[in-house]
């Protein structure tokens, strides 16, 4: 006889438990843990009897890459490695209001135009809101099929329908959101971990099965994390995170996983009245509003997964004789900063104990490569010393604790993106001979600044005899000064 049974499962980390509970024991969450019913079952099947034999294939004979295709926005196309890979399941997940559904509708848009079939399924927005949206962004003109339905089974059948010949094959469904689907099968409400689950290997399946591409939209909890377990990420072909602050107009789509394409890629778009706008070149556009006649701002070089990146870096301090001064960063690690404050302090002398130091990166962008140490401290020297920095002078690298420059990657990239912007001069760190690294040709006009040690660095705004220097045992052992080579 058929019998079913019940669960507890936490809804923060999918976590099962034996009973209900108040707090959750695996991820800490209070009020978390929820009861599931699970479908009934008749009983053990025995697998050699019940199961089909599949076929294997080995890796030799290996096709052409798989196809992609365009969806029409290259800076979408760029994250997801070329395009829309067909039989692809895809998770595009960000902050309420960031513009998730706007960009999907966009692309949906753009692929119908040139001659693709997209569908874009909504369960929060009804078939007039929709169109009420599209007109907005002037794509009412666009062949783009549009439903409201929250039942995985219909979306099923709709989209098998469509694959046996009832009109063209599909190319793209979107689903906007993940945690309004429904299956049948469970009796849990919509956005529980069973539900999501569920609904999310169904859609996926149906995916692989039939040949289109699939954009599941996630809405994101207040940590940031993606809403409901952490499998649904290892489900996907491809997670995107859709960053930004609202107040800024720029959005930043970022791959954290990619089967198909680089991970950490990156795609910068612009929030206007028209919807999202692509930037080409988004270190002109976060270096537009840069004045380089103020103290405590330097310039970074920056790889944000193939793309260099320049962007600004701003610094304050402020006197605070209390004794408990105040570390404040934005867009940046605090635990960082707080690291380099202390090489400043420790290796280069620069007394910042009764300083409350701000670090912001202009334009919303957050950093999370140690390459930015430099730019970092530059800004704050040059702030505590109140002498702007060079204007036409970008930095990277990276510091250690003894305060000596480390080498960083993909320097040669960084240093074309700086001659491409009309920058002239480069702080790096200091070429070392030999080993196996090739030597690092500058592009025509850019002069190479090579910094060995933080001191050398502060150096740059110390144009007072008595100020601070860094004592040899500081230091450990003299390094030279500034060099600039031709």
């Amino acid at each position: 006889m058929a019998k079913s049974t019940s669960r507890y499962v936490c809804q923060s980390c999918g976590a099962v438990h034996p009973k209900w509970g108040g707090r959750c024991e695996s991820c800490g969450a209070w009020n978390s843990i929820v009861e599931e019913v699970l479908p009934a079952t008749t009983g053990a099947r025995a697998p050699a009897q019940s199961g089909r034999r599949i076929t294997l294939f080995g890796l030799e004979g290996a096709s052409e890459p798989p196809p992609r295709r365009q969806t029409g926005l290259p800076e979408l196309d760029r994250v997801l490695g070329g395009g829309l890979v067909a039989a692809s399941a895809i998770l595009v997940g960000g902050d309420p209001g960031i513009g998730k559904s706007t960009l999907m509708l966009q692309a949906a848009a753009s692929l119908a135009r040139a001659g693709g079939r997209a569908v874009y399924v909504s369960g929060e927005e009804s078939i007039d809101q929709l169109r009420m949206r599209a007109r907005r962004l002037g794509l009412a003109d666009a062949p783009v099929e549009l439903a409201a339905a929250t039942g995985v089974q219909d979306i099923a059948a709709t989209m098998q329908a469509a694959g046996r010949g009832e009109g063209r094959p599909v190319s793209l469904l979107v689903i906007d959101s993940i945690q309004t689907m429904v299956h049948d099968g469970l009796d849990s409400a919509p956005g529980t971990v069973a539900q999501v689950r569920a609904c999310a290997l169904e859609l996926i399946r149906l995916a692989k099965t039939e040949g289109f591409a699939l954009v599941l939209v996630g809405h994101v909890t207040k940590d940031g994390a993606l809403a409901g377990p952490r499998v649904m990420e290892h489900m996907v072909d491809a997670v995107l995170y859709f960053e930004g602050d609202r107040g800024h107009q720029f959005r930043i789509l970022r791959g954290v996983k990619n089967r198909f394409g680089a991970t950490d890629e990156i795609g910068v778009f612009e929030m206007t009245e028209q919807g999202l706008a692509e930037v080409a070149n988004p270190s002109a556009l976060f270096l537009a509003e840069r004045r380089g006649n103020i103290a405590g701002s330097a310039v970074f070089a920056g790889i944000e997964g193939t793309r260099p990146v320049l962007m600004e870096i701003q610094a304050l301090l402020s006197p605070n004789p209390g004794g408990s001064p105040r570390r404040s960063v934005l867009g940046w690690d605090g635990g960082r900063l707080g690291m380099l404050l202390a090489v400043l302090e420790s290796r280069g002398g620069l007394r910042l104990a009764q300083q409350d130091v701000y670090l912001n990166v202009a334009g919303g962008l957050r950093i999370t490569e140690p390459a930015a140490d430099l730019a970092v401290a530059a800004a704050i020297a040059s702030a505590a010393a109140g002498q702007p920095t060079d204007p036409s002078l970008a930095f990277f690298g990276e510091i250690g604790l003894s305060g000596e420059v480390r080498q960083v990657a993909q320097a040669e990239l960084r240093l074309k993106e700086m001659a491409k912007l009309g920058f002239t001069a480069a702080a790096m760190p200091r070429r070392l001979g030999g080993g196996t690294r090739r030597p690092i040709a500058p592009p025509p006009g850019l002069t190479l600044a090579e910094i060995g040690h933080v001191s050398d660095l502060l150096v740059r705004f110390r144009d007072k005899p008595e100020a601070p220097k860094a004592s040899a045992s500081a230091r450990g052992k003299a390094v030279p000064a500034l060099e600039g080579s031709e």
